[in-house]
């Protein structure tokens, strides 16, 4: 397979400097069609650095959330270290979690294209987890986050006693998981408080980037109405198969990745600067109760945030 000289620097970037591959380790890598170049350079990568390494691909998943065979869930539990480069995101799923209590350190790549991966690699990822745990920590303290932005989002998300999450690319560490490339701050609201309006003006998981903004009423922590043009209808599609859960305020984050642009891939769109998305179905990673085989993230561009009191970020520039 032919793996480009830099798709094949940014997977040592990730093997080496976010993962902490240390000699002696065994790697999984899983992937599926769409992904296998990527599979491939992060397997080669891995093999370089005298590492066991496997390499499995699976039928790409339906949905973002959706379990990996019953096998390869076996599998992930019995190596040191897994790396998902897939079409559908895996982090949302059971088999990710169990493998993470074992102490497994898992990055996935939803959907990742080797443009995002030479780009988003190549940021300091030290930066990156330094401006991602000063929001985490205010996070925790504070009560309601509130949001507005000029595209119409006016939403108010009780977060109180939630733990903030810090996805700094860096997961070195026994059990520690998230997305590759990375960069951002985020938690699950409490279920059944958010209230307000979302109104997604820059891309939405598994839809793409947005032409029209897609409106979303929120009452008592779930979507209740969702409005717009084509993408909102694709985005009611998605949604249709989950029931209410699907439609449960599952995710508030603040994006960190300086290099990180807007693509129309959620992988790399939630983690541009500037930026928040809110998510909605499975808060079960974060901390949150609810459990469903789908996990959708809209962006929000210029937005004003407040944690309780404080503006921590005005028109889209961070202020802290």
């Amino acid at each position: 397979m032919n793996i480009s000289p830099e798709l094949y620097s940014a997977s040592q970037l990730a093997v080496r400097d976010c993962m902490g591959v240390k000699a002696g380790e065994r790697v999984l890598v899983i992937t599926d069609e769409p992904l296998r170049a990527i599979g491939y350079a992060l397997r080669n990568a891995t093999r370089d650095f005298g590492n066991e390494v496997m390499l499995v691909e699976i039928l790409p998943r339906k949905t973002n959330g959706e379990e990996p065979p019953r096998e390869i869930a076996e599998l992930m539990k019995m190596v040191d270290v897994v790396l998902c480069p897939t079409s559908k995101s895996l982090t949302h799923t059971d088999s990710r979690r169990a493998a993470s209590e074992k102490g497994v350190r898992i990055a996935t790549l939803p959907g990742v294209t080797e443009e995002i991966m030479v780009r988003c690699m190549n940021a300091d990822y030290n930066k990156i987890a330094e401006r991602t745990f000063r929001l985490c920590d205010l996070l925790e303290q504070t009560s309601v986050v509130r949001v507005q932005a000029p595209a119409g989002t006016d939403v108010a998300l009780p977060i109180k006693g939630r733990k903030a999450h810090a996805s700094t690319g860096l997961f070195r560490e026994k059990g520690l998981w998230g997305n590759l490339p990375t960069g951002e701050a985020y938690l699950a609201p409490l279920e059944g408080e958010s209230q307000g309006i979302v109104v997604v003006d820059g891309s939405m998981a598994s839809v793409g980037v947005v032409r029209e903004p897609i409106s979303i009423q929120v009452k008592d922590g779930y979507a209740t109405d969702v409005s717009g043009g084509a993408e909102a209808k694709r985005l009611i599609e998605l949604l249709e198969p989950h029931g209410k859960d699907g439609r449960n305020v599952a995710e508030f984050g603040i994006g960190t990745n300086d290099k990180a642009i807007l693509t129309g891939l959620i992988l790399e769109d939630e983690k541009v600067m500037g930026t928040i998305h809110i998510a909605f179905g499975d808060n079960k990673s974060m901390g949150g109760s609810v459990r469903v085989a789908s996990h959708l993230d809209g962006l929000i561009k210029q937005p004003t945030v407040w944690f309780d009191d404080r503006m921590i970020m005005q028109d889209g520039k961070m202020l802290v």
